[in-house]
């Protein structure tokens, strides 16, 4: 466990800085700083998505008795994965930070920032991206330790389901670069906010009721009755994992909403009123 877990430590920020020094570097892209770093947090997340999911289907689909079945890649993806999370925050604070000076409230290059401006910067990342952050404490401090103490070896399928859901990522982060380049009206942004949609759905929202459906095919239990049949904390455990993705699911149908909206046509001008 530990030499997995210090290899996700290096593994993250390292590509992260790799792919900022491209960004700026590579003589085609050329990036601005807060440019580069937006990108590349984006790009190390669909990495992690990519080899979350990856590892997800070969666990999912290798254990045939969804209880007891193990796979080794459950828990080695699981340690090398929790740093991520930890390297996340971080990032995201970075990107926050990037748009913040762009904006001008760090003052011009060259004047000192104002006391406790960095502390304000701060307050503003909390306040924005309170819920992911939370999301991300609670995977290192809570879904980690109970995947692999409390588990004890049982439920690799389910355990491998639930990385599958990361499937969606890669399209969140495409459509977060879009918009940053102002491409929301582009064919590539509507397709992939389809795709977005979809893999959301399946992969994040339909993915609890189907482990529930699941388990009671495995006990001969209809899916109605799973929930009376498995303990209260198992119960709680899903719902407070589904709720953070019912939230952004309803932002996403909400912004699915404004993109396919057909747009209304401008007034005719006076000119053409007076024809």
């Amino acid at each position: 466990m530990p030499l997995l877990f210090v290899l996700g430590c290096i593994f993250f920020p390292l590509i992260f800085a790799l792919f900022c020094w491209g960004l700026q570097n590579h003589s085609n892209l050329q990036m601005e700083r807060p440019e580069a770093v937006l990108v590349a947090s984006k790009l190390v997340s669909s990495v992690q998505a990519v080899m979350a999911s990856t590892a997800g289907y070969i666990v999912s689909t290798s254990c045939k008795h969804i209880i007891d079945d193990q796979h080794w890649l459950s828990s080695a993806y699981t340690q090398f994965a929790v740093p991520y999370f930890i390297y996340d925050i971080y990032a995201m604070f970075l990107c926050h930070w990037h748009k913040h000076q762009v904006k001008g409230h760090g003052g011009d290059e060259g004047e000192a920032r104002a006391p406790g401006s960095t502390w304000a910067v701060a307050r503003g990342y909390l306040h924005k991206e309170f819920l992911m952050v939370l999301h991300h404490a609670v995977m290192v401090l809570v879904c980690f330790p109970l995947s692999v103490v409390w588990r004890q070896g049982k439920g690799d399928f389910f355990l491998g389901c639930l990385l599958m859901a990361e499937v969606s990522t890669p399209f969140v982060c495409l459509g977060k670069i879009l918009i940053q380049y102002k491409q929301q009206h582009t064919l590539l942004h509507k397709v992939n906010g389809a795709l977005m949609l979809l893999s959301f759905l399946c992969c994040r929202v339909l993915l609890f009721p189907y482990l529930y459906w699941a388990y009671g095919r495995h006990a001969g239990l209809p899916l109605l009755a799973v929930p009376l049949a498995i303990p209260a904390h198992v119960n709680l455990g899903a719902a407070l994992l589904l709720a953070p993705q019912l939230y952004w699911f309803f932002l996403i149908c909400r912004g699915a909403c404004r993109l396919f909206r057909p747009r209304s046509s401008p007034p005719p001008s006076p000119c053409q009123t007076q024809d």
